[in-house]
């Protein structure tokens, strides 16, 4: 059975949304999905899924506050605690089963409510082993950054370019909180944060709401004439331990991805794909998660990046909605904004971002420091 995206919701990607509540937020992005997708939750929508976790929204059991926004009241609803890719997921299999025909997944960030933002990230630490030392959890990021330059002999001048590339596609869209014309060398002159990674090579949180129709290929037809299909999807996890993962490759990447294209039927991503949105939350994690996802090989991504290959007119654009440096760290909403700008891409409503000719995307997603958890999704047009 085919499972096709139908509606597309999202609301503007900013650093803080005091004019609204995190309930406004789901409720704008719910209603432009709806509205896309020519959907009455009431009746149309057979399954809700938010995917959420506690620590960031402050309270328990969150589905328990979700249904009076997205018109799921005594409807089916639940959580997905993890990325929104993995809700995206769960809406497929649902669907899978035959019974449900239509589901809806939602994911969102509000960042700027949170004041400890930093020490929920490292409340995720191993309380034994590596909370104790007291460092900043972006500091694995640095020793993982450090690890992956050394082994791949990647410059640092290509963590640049992916800042530089990031920030200027992200002056292109309109939902963008960072788009900025930045060039390298203001890249390589910030303040150096966790070395090698320096404040520009660190998305910046953000507040905002994706929410996604997907449907069964029956009601897909039936609500809408050309849907987005997922063709293939996957996710999985590497160590939860810091010391018995890998630093070098993100296995988690290449494990989801050899599963979505084991379902979409693809034996070589390089050549089978069009364009890639993917998990950029801090600079090195774009080649590394190209490198493992199969699209680039093991050392080429940052050569490819400074050649200009990655770029809206390169071989193989990456990132054209300004991922998470240009639009904004909205955490466990990251891997479904991903899928939705694959989405708007392949229907050719990107608008002044749109690319030429474009029939297969691919979004990635990790759920970030400190995990090693990741989904991606193959979605394709036509047959």
């Amino acid at each position: 059975m085919r499972v096709g995206i139908i509606g597309i919701g999202m609301t503007a990607f900013r650093p803080s949304t005091p004019e609204s509540s995190w309930k406004e937020l789901m409720f704008e992005g719910a209603a432009r999905a709806y509205a896309d997708a020519g959907v009455d939750p009431r009746t149309d929508v057979d399954s809700f899924i938010t995917c959420s976790e506690d620590y960031y929204e402050g309270f328990g059991i969150f589905d328990e506050f979700v249904p009076d926004q997205l018109g799921a009241v005594l409807r089916p609803t639940c959580t997905v605690t993890g990325d929104g890719l993995q809700g995206l997921a769960n809406a497929f299999m649902q669907i899978q089963t035959g019974l449900m025909d239509v589901a809806v997944v939602e994911a969102h960030s509000k960042a700027s409510d949170i004041l400890t933002l930093d020490g929920v990230i490292e409340h995720a630490l191993d309380p034994i082993w590596n909370k104790p030392l007291g460092m900043h959890p972006f500091v694995i990021a640095g020793l993982e950054a450090d690890a992956y330059l050394r082994a791949t002999r990647t410059s640092t001048k290509a963590l640049a370019a992916v800042v530089s590339k990031n920030r200027r596609n992200g002056l292109r869209n309109p939902l963008a909180a960072y788009g900025a014309n930045v060039d390298e060398d203001q890249v390589t002159r910030s303040e150096e944060r966790f070395a090698p990674l320096r404040t520009l090579d660190v998305s910046r949180p953000a507040d905002g709401c994706i929410v996604l129709v997907v449907a069964s290929e029956r009601a897909a037809r039936k609500f809408h004439a050309d849907p987005v299909w997922i063709r293939g999807i996957g996710w999985a996890s590497d160590s939860p331990s810091l010391e018995t993962r890998d630093w070098v490759e993100a296995t988690y990447a290449r494990m989801a991805a050899e599963m979505a294209y084991r379902l979409a039927k693809i034996r070589r991503a390089a050549t089978a794909i069009d364009f890639a949105e993917i998990d950029d939350r801090f600079s090195y994690k774009e080649l590394q998660h190209l490198e493992a996802i199969g699209l680039a090989r093991k050392g080429d991504a940052g050569k490819c990046i400074r050649k200009g290959e990655y770029g809206p007119e390169g071989r193989l654009p990456v990132n054209v909605s300004g991922g998470s440096i240009g639009c904004g760290n909205v955490f466990e909403a990251t891997g479904l904004h991903r899928a939705a700008e694959v989405a708007l891409q392949l229907r050719g409503d990107a608008g002044s971002r749109q690319l030429d000719g474009v029939k297969v995307g691919v979004a990635q997603a990790w759920r970030f420091v400190p995990s090693a958890t990741g989904a991606v999704a193959v979605l394709g047009v036509g047959q």
